[in-house]
């Protein structure tokens, strides 16, 4: 089976609701390939919540004003477009704004249900005067994409309930760009960058795992046709490589002093992997091996970001670390 070099993905936030992630490096071709389906997935398939009617107070249809509120009803709808919202219910919710003039309505006025949460509530809905009295009744759904405020509208629904078109995509932006990254002597890897934003109802992180999560679903259906068909195996990732390379390295090249790699040669310990097995307490059963040559170690090992088995005991003297530390060939 081929092994192809295993890519990693960092993030590199911008603000709370962008980010760019970064997937290195990838055979050459895949970058437009997962960079396509990842921008096709985010903008269309990512579900969210939003509003789909709305019920105020003595208006029964969107073309009308309102006494007291400087804003029109048709208005008042384009504000309420932009709130963004998250729910955990599956059915339609319903949240309330109620509100008393003079002043400013914002998203902030609205009184969700449990599990609904508004996360812009400096959203400007309208403006009130003295006069002004605004009741609003707002109905939450979840789903995904776009829908248009026909498609909302019941046949069923009272009078006066205005539909409203929902844009339940928590991701309002994506781009992607492939560059030719290197890995030892090739140039032509892949290197693919994605620049996502979100509404702050979704971190940009979740909407990629989401996008990723759905295409492993899709892509398993061709999977399932023969699960032992035969395809590209990716390797190990570099962390685990890198790991694996310092376990096996001779514990000579920890240059540590002489005492020291002699008494872990007569115990026979001949690599770094032999030693993080030891414990603290299992070295200091080794003859003339004290508290000094312990943290000689453990500090070679942190340099590697690798330590001993378990903590063991506490630094305390030994008598032969108050010999001088040059007395060879022990």
């Amino acid at each position: 089976m081929l092994i192809a070099q295993r890519p990693t993905l960092t993030e590199e936030p911008v603000s709370e609701t962008r980010s760019r992630f970064v997937i290195e490096p990838l055979e050459p071709g895949f970058g437009y390939t997962l960079g396509n389906s990842l921008r096709r997935t985010l903008l269309s398939s990512i579900p969210g919540a939003s509003v789909t009617s709305v019920r105020i107070d003595q208006v029964l249809h969107e073309f009308t004003t309102i006494q007291g509120v400087k804003e029109d009803v048709t208005e008042v709808i384009l504000n309420v477009k932009q709130i963004s919202v998250s729910s955990h219910h599956d059915e339609p919710v319903v949240a309330y704004l109620r509100k008393q003039g003079p002043g400013v309505v914002t998203a902030a006025d609205i009184t969700p249900p449990a599990g609904v949460e508004v996360h812009n509530p400096d959203q400007h809905i309208a403006t009130l005067n003295e006069k002004g009295k605004f009741d609003m009744e707002l109905t939450i759904e979840r789903g995904r994409g776009y829908v248009t405020a026909a498609q909302n509208k019941s046949p069923d629904a009272e009078i006066g309930r205005i539909p409203v078109d929902s844009i339940y995509s928590p991701v309002m932006v994506v781009t992607f760009k492939v560059d030719a990254t290197r890995v030892e002597q090739r140039t032509d890897f892949d290197k693919l960058t994605i620049d996502v934003e979100t509404k702050p109802s979704m971190a940009p992180r979740d909407a990629l795992a989401s996008a990723g999560s759905t295409l492993v679903e899709l892509f398993g259906l061709a999977r399932e046709l023969n699960v032992e068909a035969e395809g590209i195996e990716v390797g190990p990732s570099p962390v685990d490589t890198t790991v694996a390379a310092d376990l096996a390295l001779p514990v000579e090249d920890l240059e540590l002093t002489v005492r020291s790699y002699n008494c872990l040669k007569r115990e026979g310990i001949n690599t770094v992997g032999e030693l993080v097995a030891r414990s603290e307490t299992d070295l200091m059963d080794i003859r003339n091996f004290g508290a000094k040559s312990i943290d000689e170690v453990k500090e070679k090992l942190v340099g590697l970001g690798l330590s001993l088995k378990d903590g063991g005991p506490g630094s305390f003297d030994s008598p032969f670390d108050s010999q001088e530390s040059d007395e060879y060939g022990l």
